[in-house]
């Protein structure tokens, strides 16, 4: 889909002009936000920001819950083009003044539940003038914090759908590493033409004034937000929560006639974990389509769903670097199961060790063919990584592809296991235990071994009650030799409460590498 200056409905502007009223977030049970509110507080704020002298290309960082300001700021940046740096709020406070101050953010917008937090990252990064809280009725500021909205400065405030659109600047999560800046060129394009890199949004998930996007996923990652503020573009409504829970999921799929939701394959573990009469309690009916991302999603896990809310489910694999996309949709998985699909658009290469593309079947990393270019913030080095010299892009996968072009992944490259000269690839072994019943989660590493160098280990997350002792991980290990190679079985299985994944279902490894590299090494002297 194309996008061109003759398509004002891109804007929450146009939607303020003929459907005022019209509810554009959705808070269920405290609030909501309507296209009127939008246009008038985002174009306030564009105008506050113009007037602290923010221009095009400077960093705004936002520290906030899932609220309607997040929205509100997201909006007010796209219309200052500015980059809106997301910083995350799971973060620790060294991890977030380091986004801030390695962003150079001349602002900081918060709430008042994050204020504190917010001014003492701020304090460390020297580009900072002001931390901005949203709450109006929050109590006296200290010292160099200011109010979000200047109530003074909304009427009459001018539009900004000429202005050239702004950005969002987004930090790796850190899976394996402290987290890089991701920036790529300010797009080309006025504020009322909207970003190219989500002009295709509409018709790949059907976005329309009638969808009802529900999102529970942190904004302040790449996925969420970009869809989020799309869907305001086409005049849809955000029904926002901060959290997912499973029921409250189906509750409010029914109660607001959700048409789209976007989710990562633990919330689809959770969801299947409901009783029967749970499940059969609510009406799925308004789903349209069931978007689902940011970690492998075992076969039997999809099918259970596919089978429950119908052949509604696509999936996609991409990064927040944008250097490309591969989805299929429910009907192609259903004959590829396993697959995360074909490029949309382009092509893919999948390049072995001497970096020559490979026969199907056989693994290697994966690379996007005519990427686009991007750069990691003050990391030329990391930069030059991911591409080669032939313009192809990798974010670090490994996969393979089958005889009719379709991508099935293997996890990363820095998650490869090498025990005694041969290549374990921990996706097969995963996707295997995540079968057993008693498995919740699992992530499955290499720990250093005296002979081969090193040896599979699985770290696994029990259903509820499963008891992890030495005749479960006995039980586990001879699930997998039942179906896989002996070498590629785990040697041992340790239990956790619960793995350590990102709000969007990234699993944390180097977490995991951290506590059983060491404790392995230990075991060994």
């Amino acid at each position: 889909m194309s996008v061109t200056a003759a398509a004002p409905s891109l804007t929450p502007d146009h939607w303020a002009e003929c459907d005022p009223d019209r509810i554009a977030v959705l808070v269920p049970g405290t609030t909501s936000l309507t296209y009127a509110e939008l246009a008038r507080q985002s174009r306030a704020l564009a105008g506050n920001w113009t007037d602290r002298g923010i221009v095009a290309g400077d960093r705004v960082a936002i520290l906030m819950e899932n609220r309607p300001d997040y929205l509100v700021v997201a909006i007010a940046a796209l219309r200052t083009s500015v980059r809106l740096v997301a910083v995350g709020i799971h973060l620790t406070l060294d991890e977030v003044a380091h986004v801030i101050a390695d962003s150079d953010a001349r602002l900081v917008v918060t709430t008042a539940r994050y204020a504190d937090l917010a001014g003492a990252a701020a304090a460390s990064a020297p580009a900072v003038e002001a931390v901005l809280v949203a709450d109006r009725d929050c109590s006296p500021l200290a010292p160099g914090f200011d109010r979000l909205y200047r109530d003074a400065a909304e009427p009459g405030t001018p539009s900004t759908t000429g202005n050239r659109q702004g950005a969002f600047m987004f930090y790796s999560s850190g899976t394996t590493g402290k987290p890089k800046g991701i920036l790529r060129d300010m797009p080309d394009v006025s504020f009322a033409q909207g970003d190219p890199l989500t002009a295709a949004f509409a018709a790949t998930w059907g976005f329309d004034e009638e969808s009802v996007w529900l999102n529970s996923a942190p904004l302040y990652h790449a996925y969420p937000l970009q869809s989020c503020t799309s869907v305001i573009r086409w005049g849809g409504t955000l029904v926002l929560t901060e959290r997912f829970e499973a029921e409250e999921t189906l509750q409010l799929i029914e109660r607001h006639s959700v048409t789209h939701i976007s989710v990562v394959p633990t919330m689809f573990v959770r969801l299947l974990r409901l009783t029967p009469d749970v499940r059969a309690r609510y009406d799925m009916s308004s789903l349209r389509c069931v978007i689902h991302a940011g970690a492998a999603c075992a076969v039997t896990v999809k099918q259970a769903m596919i089978d429950w809310w119908g052949p509604i489910l696509y999936e996609f694999y991409g990064g927040s670097e944008n250097v490309g996309m591969v989805l299929i949709t429910p009907q192609e998985w259903l004959e590829h199961p396993g697959s995360v699909g074909k490029p949309a658009p382009g092509t893919i290469s999948v390049l072995g060790d001497d970096h020559a593309p490979v026969p199907p079947y056989v693994r290697g990393g994966v690379w996007f063919d005519h990427a686009p270019r991007f750069s990691y913030h003050k990391s030329p080095e990391k930069t030059a990584e991911a591409f080669d010299s032939q313009g192809r892009a990798s974010l670090g996968d490994l996969g393979y592809l089958d005889e009719d072009g379709y991508l099935y992944l293997d996890g990363r490259r820095v998650d490869l296991i090498v025990s005694g000269g041969v290549n374990i690839y921990p996706a097969e072994i995963e996707d295997r235990l995540a079968e057993h019943p008693a498995v919740f989660d699992v992530a499955v590493v290499g720990v250093p071994d005296d002979e081969f160098g090193q040896q599979v280990k699985a770290v696994v997350e029990l259903e509820s009650g499963f008891v992890g002792d030495a005749e479960l991980a006995a039980e586990l290990i001879a699930y997998t030799r039942a179906t896989l190679a002996g070498f590629k079985c785990p040697r041992t299985v340790s239990f956790e409460p619960s793995l350590p994944r990102t709000p969007t279902g990234k699993l944390l490894k180097r977490v995991l590498l951290d506590r059983y590299w060491t404790s392995n090494e230990q075991d060994r002297r």
